[in-house]
């Protein structure tokens, strides 16, 4: 049940006409953002131990109406993650466990016929929710893949012909494992471009972990966390209404400016095979005004296009051949490209 403060939370905002300027936040309003943003994340962090950054992260996903990409190694609560989250917004949740024989259908839905009633029958898939777990996505063919690219981008799934608007927020979040490879599929290019971040959840701290496990062996017959213990605070329509906020945040151009030259720079660092796309700016934009809103602030800077460049770009760039025998990462090369490119003073 929500919480009496909770309760009354009415997020709203009146879209600009052609004619009027582009509205900025009030300061009430920067105030209620923090305020419910800061409880949002609190409650998360009841069922997932540790992982504060991870955490940030997907909230900046969510506030950007985007997609997450998450790598990490299986038993690092990537599924507590998602249960937890949609709980606090009363979000519906549904998951499909990828695997080499999972068919396009399997994902978005499909139409048959039924005889009782001599009518086709359109039976929608678990693609219809708003947050799907899409758990070790690269088990599946390219094929599959691909179903979920006009959901991730348009928002809507056609099945013979009739298009269906998806549950609004709607998010992806597909995991996958970075060791084992045997039996996976790489994403394709165009996929893994729809993705805003890339999140890697690393292990937990000695202290997180001895908190975990003390946690979940607390007179509890099971070996899993469960998300109990996370209170509803906002309805989805909530959340509609504070990614409208984010999207208003205030852009400098010379933050703009700055997001640009990252990217740009990407395309002609030594040790990257290939830089990040058009998309890349446009990630950074995006990623940076979630950031700011979180933080309270009505106005992105240079800092917060730093500090979401990593998770932004790792997956839209490719390391040469002779970077990865030297053994440097794509997050090495990124940041040593932050470090070359300077940042506006505002």
């Amino acid at each position: 049940m929500p919480c009496a403060p909770c309760a009354n939370w009415n997020v709203s905002f009146e879209k600009p006409t052609m004619n009027s300027p582009v509205p900025t936040l009030s300061a009430d309003q920067l105030q209620q953002a923090a305020q419910r943003l800061g409880a949002l994340r609190g409650e998360m962090a009841k069922a997932v131990i540790g992982q504060q950054a991870v955490i940030e992260e997907v909230l900046i996903a969510l506030l950007a109406d985007a997609h997450v990409l998450i790598e990490g190694v299986p038993g690092l609560g990537k599924t507590l993650l998602v249960k937890a989250l949609a709980r606090t917004f009363a979000g519906e949740t549904r998951r499909i466990q990828f695997t080499p024989d999972l068919m396009p259908s399997d994902v978005v839905g499909h139409t048959l016929f039924d005889a009782a009633t001599a009518h086709f029958v359109t039976r929608q898939g678990p693609v219809f929710t708003h947050l799907l777990l899409a758990d070790e996505i690269n088990r599946a063919p390219a094929k599959t893949q691909s179903a979920l690219l006009e959901a991730m981008q348009e928002k809507q799934v056609t099945l013979e012909g009739n298009t269906s608007p998806l549950p609004q927020p709607f998010m992806v979040l597909a995991t996958q494992n970075p060791i084992e490879q045997e039996g996976t599929y790489p994403l394709p290019e165009a996929q893994l471009d729809r993705f805003l971040l890339k999140i890697r959840i690393d292990y937990p701290g000695e202290q997180e972990e001895i908190a975990l496990t003390r946690h979940v062996t607390s007179a509890k017959t099971g070996a899993d966390l469960d998300v109990d213990a996370v209170a509803t605070l906002m309805q989805p329509a909530t959340v509609v209404g504070l990614q409208q906020w984010a999207a208003h945040v205030t852009l400098d151009e010379r933050v703009l400016a700055y997001a640009v030259a990252i990217v740009r720079a990407s395309r002609d660092t030594p040790g990257l095979a290939s830089g990040a796309g058009p998309r890349g700016p446009i990630a950074l934009v995006r990623a940076a005004r979630a950031r700011a809103l979180i933080g309270g602030r009505g106005f992105a800077t240079p800092d917060d296009v730093k500090a979401v460049a990593l998770p932004a770009l790792r997956h839209r760039v490719t390391p040469t051949a002779e970077a990865e025998i030297e053994g440097l990462t794509a997050d090495e090369l990124l940041h040593s490209l932050l470090e070359r490119v300077p940042a506006p003073r505002l």
